[in-house]
């Protein structure tokens, strides 16, 4: 069985589902044939330059720009005409990457970003493939660009995620709702104990996790601030160099600074709620982690339908107030619980598995295309 998974490298989080996914079928299924690809990777230097680096730029400096592509390439009526146009852009300069799947023609692609499955589905329709095509959804909203008529199976994050699915038309049977996935550090069990001792914090007093995400933004300083206090900080500043180097100048009392880290799954053992950005990838590593979710800067768009998703199953919410958000943390900390309560709802909505689900329904050929 040959299995190829396919992502495109515009910010973290595909990329990271991408992985997740190869090393859980070579763990699970190490006689499958499987290679994790980027479908950027078959594209000119320039286009690739400008793919990866667009979405940055506008999401850093124009998030009015991006919130305004989003909605209106949302609208049914101008819905057909970009993915249209979009299509035809993605074919003229990754048309390496139609080859490769053509030349390949493997069993299943499995994509955790919309542009391979749009490609891939218009190969499906002229039979130059015949492969199942599975589209791996990383983010708890759906923008209709994920849709693509040929798709056999639409994985969801949630029952909010499969709610969105079949508003936009996907039936039912076409969905399967097992969680975005990540990687299996996030399932271990850890020691909190050992990992206080070993991050040089207190086991007792109340931790929170400040994560910037891997832009570094958001009103960091402001909470650290507010914060600093009256509970153990963890801050993460990812690849915000002046953040980092202000923070640590600061020299605060019970806090700690970090930059860029491959640990955050012990950081997230460590801690009893999270201060971040709503990126789908988070979200669901957090979840994993049965951490609740205090959502800052969302990026209009995608990361703001993840913050509606969250909040509609009591796992999160969003605060763009810093003193609101040193309200709430101070009430959870102060009401165990409240926090307890919590917990409940992220044990209803966690999905520790989606990995190996997602490779199971593949390897074991249950899928079913109910077109």
């Amino acid at each position: 069985m040959k299995i190829i998974i396919a992502h495109a490298s515009a910010g973290t989080g595909h990329l990271k589902a991408a992985e997740a996914l190869h090393h859980s079928f070579k763990e699970s299924y190490p006689g499958v044939d499987v290679r994790l690809v980027d479908a950027l990777d078959f594209s000119s230097a320039p286009f690739r330059f400008i793919y990866r680096s667009g979405y940055s730029i506008l999401v850093k400096y124009a998030p009015w720009l991006w919130s305004l592509i989003f909605r209106l390439t949302g609208i049914k009526a101008i819905l057909r005409l970009a993915k249209g146009v979009n299509l035809g852009i993605d074919l003229l300069n990754i048309r390496d990457f139609s080859e490769f799947l053509i030349r390949e023609n493997p069993d299943a692609i499995v994509s955790t970003h919309f542009t391979p499955p749009e490609i891939a589905a218009y190969l499906k329709k002229n039979s130059k493939i015949k492969s199942l095509l599975i589209s791996v959804i990383t983010d708890f909203g759906v923008h209709p660009f994920w849709l693509a008529d040929g798709t056999d199976i639409y994985i969801a994050a949630s029952e909010f995620s499969r709610n969105a699915l079949m508003a936009l038309g996907v039936k039912e049977g076409n969905i399967r709702v097992f969680g975005i996935p990540v990687d299996s550090k996030f399932l271990e069990e850890y020691d909190r104990e050992a990992l206080c001792r070993k991050l040089g914090i207190e086991r007792e007093r109340f931790t929170v996790l400040i994560a910037t995400g891997s832009f570094g933004i958001g009103p960091i300083e402001e909470i650290v601030e507010l914060l600093h206090q009256d509970a153990q900080l963890l801050v993460v500043c990812a690849n915000n160099k002046s953040l980092y180097l202000k923070l640590k100048s600061r020299g605060y009392n019970g806090v700690r600074v970090f930059g860029f880290i491959d640990n955050i799954q012990e950081l997230m053992s460590a801690s009893d709620i999270l201060i971040g950005k709503p990126g789908g990838l988070t979200i669901s590593e957090g979840l994993v982690m049965n951490l609740y979710q205090i959502f800052i800067a969302a990026i209009p768009g995608q990361e703001s339908e993840n913050t509606k998703a969250l909040e509609a199953e009591g796992a999160g919410v969003y605060i763009n107030d810093t003193a609101c958000i040193k309200k709430l943390v101070l009430d959870l900390r102060d009401n165990p619980q409240k926090l307890g309560a919590i917990k409940k709802n992220i044990a209803r909505i966690r999905r520790p598995r989606a990995a190996g689900e997602i490779c199971d329904v593949v390897c074991q050929g249950s899928i079913r295309a109910s077109h």
